[in-house]
C-alpha cells in the first residue's frame, strides 16, 4: 500500500509543476490563443472590397480623362482644318475660270483679233456670274432706275432732278452684290434729288444714309 501511495503523490506532484505533462501544456496553448471575431473579419472584407472598387473607379476615370483629351485635339484639329480649308469648293469652281482665261489670252496674243479677244472674255465673265450665283448665292444687283435705298446703295455723287420728284438712282459706278438675301456690298450710285437749290434734297438724302448706316461704318 505504501508504494502505491509514493506513486500517486509523484504523479500528482507532477500535474503541479508547470508543463509537467505534454497533454497539460497543449491545453494551456490553446487557451492562449484568440480566435478573430466574425464581425472584424466582416469589416476587413468589406474595405478590401472598397478599396478595389476604389481603384477600378480611380482607373475607369483617368482613361475617361484621356479619351476626352483626345476628343478634344481631334476636335479643334478638325475646326482648325475646316476653317482653313473652307473655300476650297469654291477655288475649285474658280479654277476652271482661270483656264479659260488664260486661253482667251493666249489666244488673243496669236490672232491679235481684239474682237474675239473681247467676244471671249465677256463670255467667261458671264460664265462666272452664273456659276457664283448658281452655286454659292452670290447675285449682282442693278439699281438703275430704283428708288435710292441707303441699305444697299452708296451716293457717291447728286444730280437735281424734277421738284417733286424721289431720290432715284440714275448711274450705277459700281455694281452691289447680295449673298443670298444679305447685301455683300451695297452699290456706287449717282442719285437724282429734288430740285430746290439741291439743300433740302440734300439733306433728306444724307438723313436716308445716315439712318441706312450701321455702327462703327464711319470708322469712329
Amino acid at each position: 500500500m505504501s508504494k502505491k501511495k509514493d506513486h500517486s503523490e509523484v504523479f500528482e506532484g507532477a500535474q503541479n509543476v508547470p508543463g509537467g505533462t505534454p497533454q497539460d501544456s497543449g491545453s494551456d496553448q490553446k487557451e492562449g490563443v484568440q480566435a478573430t471575431p466574425p464581425a472584424e473579419q466582416s469589416a476587413e472584407n468589406n474595405v478590401k472590397m472598397l478599396s478595389a472598387e476604389v481603384a477600378d473607379l480611380k482607373d475607369k476615370l483617368l482613361r475617361k480623362q484621356a479619351d476626352f483629351e483626345n476628343f478634344r485635339k481631334r476636335m479643334l484639329r478638325e475646326r482648325e482644318d475646316a476653317a482653313r480649308y473652307a473655300n476650297a469648293a469654291l477655288l475649285g469652281d474658280l479654277i476652271g475660270l482661270i483656264d479659260d482665261f488664260e486661253r482667251a489670252i493666249h489666244s488673243g496674243e496669236e490672232s491679235k483679233d481684239f474682237s474675239s479677244f473681247l467676244q471671249g472674255i465677256t463670255m467667261i465673265e458671264k460664265q462666272l456670274v452664273e456659276m457664283l450665283e448658281s452655286r454659292w448665292g452670290l447675285k449682282r444687283f442693278a439699281s438703275v432706275g430704283e428708288a435710292f435705298d441707303p441699305n444697299k446703295h452708296e451716293a457717291v455723287q447728286r444730280v437735281e432732278g424734277p421738284v417733286d420728284s424721289k431720290p432715284t438712282v440714275v448711274e450705277d459706278y459700281q455694281k452691289g452684290y447680295y449673298l443670298h438675301e444679305r447685301v455683300l456690298r451695297p452699290a456706287r450710285v449717282k442719285v437724282m434729288v429734288p430740285g430746290q437749290g439741291g439743300t433740302g434734297a440734300e439733306s433728306e438724302l444724307a438723313d436716308r444714309q445716315d439712318a441706312g448706316r450701321q455702327p462703327g461704318s464711319d470708322g469712329k
